[in-house]
């Protein structure tokens, strides 16, 4: 089992593409179809994944596991953080938040998405799954999220 690489069960989709936005590579169990608990179990040993669940049963059941108790986000990244998981916003994704696959810069030479705005650069794309991403408000929301994790009183969660 790795350190970097998660394994999030069905409650926790948000903190995925947070997750997934801080550069870990992280599966939710819903784009792979997972919801039964021996199937989450089984997968996150066979990929050695760290299981992250809300569920008590499972996380006492699978070695390693981390349990959240909250569903805010921005708490279960102050309780991820309290588990010695380093929560970061990067400089640039490498991560698709939508499927997880690792990103690239457009180059100038590239055509950009329509909707992308016209003063924006860099743009990324999913290696994966095409998707374009950029900074624009939607990244500095996320990003004053995570920065407000290390301003959080870990101890009183």
């Amino acid at each position: 089992m790795t350190d970097d690489q998660f394994l999030l069960d069905v409650m926790l989709g948000k903190l995925a593409t947070y997750l997934r936005f801080c550069g870990y590579d992280t599966v939710y169990a819903q784009d792979e179809n997972i919801e039964a608990d021996d199937a989450l179990k089984q997968f996150a040993e066979s990929e050695q994944r760290r299981l992250v669940t809300r569920d008590r049963e499972l996380a006492a059941r699978t070695d390693g596991a981390l349990l959240l108790e909250t569903r805010d986000v921005a708490d279960q990244l102050a309780e991820l953080a309290a588990d010695g998981v380093s929560v970061g916003f990067p400089e640039e994704p490498t991560r698709c938040s939508v499927c997880n696959g690792l990103v690239r810069t457009l180059g100038e030479e590239e055509d950009r998405p329509e909707h992308a705005p016209d003063d924006i650069d860099p743009v990324w794309q999913c290696r994966a799954c095409d998707q374009h991403f950029w900074k624009g408000s939607h990244w500095e929301r996320m990003g004053d999220i995570v920065a407000g994790v290390g301003e959080t009183d870990h101890n009183s969660l």
